[in-house]
């Protein structure tokens, strides 16, 4: 199209000056150059590559992109700058810290924090002011609502099929440990209530083999993905995707201190640190569910 139009203003001002000729030439050729590299500069613009560079990512946050892949993952989940998103649980905000910046000019994001109340550990507690602080600190975060979720006594975080997305990293073996198989059926009824017909959940959980005890699901921190899978389409949803996108298959699931033997946790200290820095951080499933 762009040629065309060129081609053809260059036609009707076609003289017999060969020196006006070339002149006239010259300068169609410089507008579709400049044309060009302008819609090359619109092709390349990513919000998401624009989002993990934000200044509001700490640089001990981005070494964990190498076992995260939270570009890979938020494209997997089909993520947009203009969707309706919440994130459950999400802690010191790790995934919020990219999420907050994509969704700011377009989209609206739910931070579904920790429920606190007199009987909350202080580990929750302070997770969640310190992220309040960082909703009135950090420019990034500043159109981010920050809602409550637990599967017991907070489930409404958002407005019922309001969101094209909800997505939990690595909650859902708290849920399990917590409260069992009622506290994950009724996060997913939740998860399904808020989102809209055809949004999409995404989930990513420490991976447990199937081969492996399903006991070691009470207090390793590792799921099974069956398990997973089968209590989410109890909830109604449909299995659209998996991807091992987070695998790791130097991770055997079985530590003495479960999940946080390995990094970033590190829960036996020096104790064969240097076993556990060569494995990784957990292997890891990453389902993509619809409703």
């Amino acid at each position: 199209m762009l040629f065309s139009v060129v081609e053809k203003n260059a036609t009707l001002l076609w003289s017999k000056d060969p020196l006006q000729d070339l002149l006239m030439f010259k300068r169609a050729t410089q507008l579709v150059c400049s044309a060009t590299l302008l819609a090359s500069s619109f092709v390349q613009a990513d919000a998401l590559i624009d989002a993990l560079a934000d200044e509001g990512r700490p640089t001990e946050q981005r070494l964990r992109d190498e076992y995260r892949h939270p570009q890979q993952t938020l494209r997997f989940f089909e993520v947009q700058e203009d969707m309706a998103v919440a994130e459950i649980s999400p802690g010191g905000g790790w995934y919020s810290n990219i999420l907050a910046p994509l969704l700011k000019e377009k989209g609206e994001f739910y931070a579904a924090h920790f429920y606190v109340d007199e009987n909350t550990n202080e580990f929750y507690k302070k997770s969640r002011e310190q992220f309040e602080q960082k909703v009135t600190a950090l420019k990034s975060y500043q159109n981010v609502k920050v809602t409550t979720f637990h599967p017991m006594k907070a489930t409404d975080f958002a407005p019922a099929e309001s969101l094209d997305r909800v997505l939990t990293f690595r909650n859902i073996h708290n849920w399990y440990m917590q409260d069992g198989d009622e506290g994950v059926e009724n996060a997913f009824k939740a998860f399904y209530k808020a989102l809209k017909v055809g949004g999409v959940l995404g989930v990513v959980e420490h991976s447990l083999r199937e081969s492996q005890s399903s006991a070691l699901q009470q207090s390793s921190g590792y799921m099974k993905q069956s398990y997973v899978i089968a209590l989410a389409e109890k909830a109604g949803f449909t299995l659209a995707g998996k991807s091992d996108i987070n695998a790791n298959k130097l991770d055997s699931g079985e530590h003495e201190k479960g999940v946080w033997t390995l990094p970033p946790s590190l829960r036996l200290g020096e104790k064969d640190q240097a076993k556990y820095l060569k494995i990784g951080e957990s292997n890891r499933m990453t389902l993509k569910f619809v409703k």
